[in-house]
């Protein structure tokens, strides 16, 4: 698509990886420069990942579902409302996008460097793969590394794929298997009403205790690990789910396989480096953040109304609300695609763009510094802090993540994190 911008207003041009290498840097350079616009969005998906990641580093696995667990609490559903019309999932499947945009880059890039793109992009996804495993098991349950390291494998095999075909594939994968999804939940939706009306069989009674039992139980497992030292924490991870990561892989697969698809295809037309004319980025803003917010709406009022019940909170949080979070990730990527040529120039914008230079320092980072508040080994907050409190540790979270990385940036090539990721990747390999 013809664009308006100048593209030049979408790339780094003190960044272009032709010229600083950065002091102690190994790595030849090369002639692809960073898109300043992509850094700029990821960095925005990144700190709206924790306004929902905040409430699974403060509680159990299952807070993240509803306001209800471990327990209801005054100013819990609200502040679960707020974040769910405006974020949750919005930013997963936001990052998602970028990550496969972001592999597209990456291959690019190898490929100038003389080496074969795909095969240095596994390499670098199984070591992903070890780092977020590294992450679940020493610090936190909720990582997305490991699942985004397979599912980038999976999605290597399309890599050079012409645009619309990813995107087709990617839709196409995507709204079938939620399709599928959403009608076995709209099924145990409809057994579980029954039984709270009190006109069920005596078998999905059953069924409906079983699974309150389970839910309990995961609870109490999980504030286990959470309140436990940090030895004691790693032992339990490992003790009671040593496949969790591999499990969540499996769970989500048809969302971040998909997702992962349609963000190199988005990558292709040029979107991130500023390609698309300002009517296609009105229209798939308008339209993405109208008709997402319009079902999310619906949905969040229906939640309530059911008083957040545990089969429609898991349909909801896993399939039924898929369709409006990929709209709504769609349209804030335009908008902000949009407004990044005003705002380049801006302290905030370029601080938020360097903050997604270094997203995968910032990501365990941000856990590091969470856990250090909420989890046993830590502060221990999620102990006895209520859930109304959260929306306050968002704004310290959104600092640690801001303050840091442009500084770091003007004496670095890369982050801290990514420097040793990308080490690791090349290691052994001969450059041209």
């Amino acid at each position: 698509m013809a664009g308006i911008f100048s593209t030049a207003a979408y790339l780094h041009p003190a960044h272009s990886l032709e010229g600083k290498t950065g002091a102690g840097s190994v790595l030849p350079a090369i002639g692809v420069p960073r898109i300043a616009a992509l850094d700029f969005v990821r960095g925005v998906a990144l700190l709206g990942i924790l306004t929902i990641n905040i409430t699974g580093f403060w509680g159990p696995t299952l807070a993240t579902f509803s306001p209800h667990w471990p327990r209801a609490e005054p100013g819990g559903d609200t502040w679960f409302l707020i974040a769910f019309v405006l974020f949750e999932g919005k930013m997963r499947a936001l990052f998602t996008l970028l990550f496969g945009a972001s592999m597209v880059l990456f291959i690019a890039a190898a490929d100038q460097r003389g080496a074969w793109g795909p095969g240095v992009q596994a390499r670098r996804l199984v070591w992903l793969a070890v780092i977020g495993y590294g992450h679940y098991a020493l610090l936190w349950w909720g990582d997305i590394l490991f699942a985004y390291a397979l599912c980038g494998l999976a999605a290597l095999v399309m890599c050079r794929a012409p645009a619309r075909l990813l995107i087709a594939l990617g839709l196409g994968l995507f709204m079938v298997s939620h399709a599928f999804d959403a009608l076995g939940a709209v099924l145990g939706i409809a057994a579980e009403q029954a039984v709270l009306a009190g006109h069920a069989p005596a078998a999905d009674r059953a069924e409906q205790a079983a699974m309150l039992a389970r839910i309990a139980a995961s609870i109490s497992d999980d504030r286990r690990v959470l309140l436990a030292p940090f030895g004691e924490a790693v032992r339990l991870r490992l003790t009671l789910a040593p496949w969790l990561p591999l499990q969540t892989t499996v769970a989500t697969f048809t969302e971040t396989f998909p997702l992962m698809l349609i963000g190199m295809g988005l990558h292709r037309t040029g979107l991130w480096r500023g390609e698309w004319s300002r009517r296609a980025l009105v229209w798939l803003a308008g339209s993405g953040i109208g008709a997402g917010g319009a079902m999310t709406l619906a949905l969040a009022w229906w939640i309530d109304a059911r008083d957040f019940a545990p089969r429609v909170m898991f349909g909801v949080m896993t399939t039924l609300s898929a369709l409006p979070h990929l709209a709504m990730a769609l349209g804030y990527g335009a908008a902000l695609m949009l407004a990044w040529p005003k705002l380049s120039s801006t302290a905030p914008a370029r601080l938020i763009a360097a903050a997604g230079q270094t997203a995968l320092t910032n990501y365990i980072g941000t856990t590091v510094a969470m856990s250090a508040l909420f989890a046993g080994w830590g502060l221990g907050l999620g102990g006895w802090l209520g859930r109304g409190w959260l929306p306050l540790f968002i704004p310290l979270g959104w600092a640690a993540m801001l303050v840091w990385p442009q500084w770091w940036l003007a004496r670095h090539r890369h982050g801290p994190l990514e420097a040793v990721w990308r080490r690791l990747t090349w290691l052994g390999t001969r450059q041209s």
